[in-house]
């Protein structure tokens, strides 16, 4: 059960991030679709100065976070220091495209005008997002700090258990009669 801390409180967090990421990913593709097509007349649109910028990374980083889900996923799975390298350098990267791209919605807020609901669901899911990714990317290095809280990069039991002093059992058991080993 100590062993479990960790995976119990991101698992539920990786769920809720896949879903608002893949939200995220729909309605900026939508948005970012009208807005080439020159159409942000549309009553649920709108943008100003920034939008553009802003569809653009709000997508990337959407496209990003998904696939760092998936890679936490099967970490949350194996729950090993194996997978624990691929979820953490990804989730990392996710966050700081997110982050980025908090910050760009925090600039089109602040530049004003008028943006339909979409773009505001948007900005609100990113911004949530950047908070969330970064609470995920911590609880996935928490590892790091306590082994109750999940696997670490300084643990000696790389992936098959710890060892008990015993050496190991070679394959092949007692040597042939007349085999010669060089």
């Amino acid at each position: 059960m100590a062993q479990t801390v960790g995976r119990n409180i991101a698992a539920p967090l990786l769920f809720l991030n896949l879903i608002m990421y893949l939200i995220v990913l729909g309605f900026a593709s939508w948005c970012l679709n009208r807005y080439i097509n020159g159409q942000t007349n549309h009553p649920s649109f709108g943008g100003n100065g920034a939008t553009m910028f802003f569809l653009t990374f709000a997508m990337m980083a959407a496209v990003l976070g998904v696939v760092s889900k998936f890679l936490g996923g099967s970490h949350i799975r194996a729950w090993r220091n194996d997978s624990l390298a691929a979820a953490a350098s990804s989730s990392v990267v996710a966050w700081a495209l997110t982050a980025l791209a908090a910050g760009l919605a925090c600039k089109e807020i602040h530049i004003g005008g008028y943006r339909g609901w979409r773009l505001k669901m948007i900005e609100a899911f990113i911004i949530i997002l950047a908070f969330t990714e970064l609470v995920y990317v911590l609880l996935l290095h928490a590892g790091i700090f306590s082994s109750k809280y999940g696997p670490g990069y300084r643990d000696t039991d790389y992936a098959m258990g710890a060892t008990t002093g015993v050496d190991p059992v070679h394959k092949g058991g007692a040597p042939v009669a007349g085999s010669r080993v060089v």
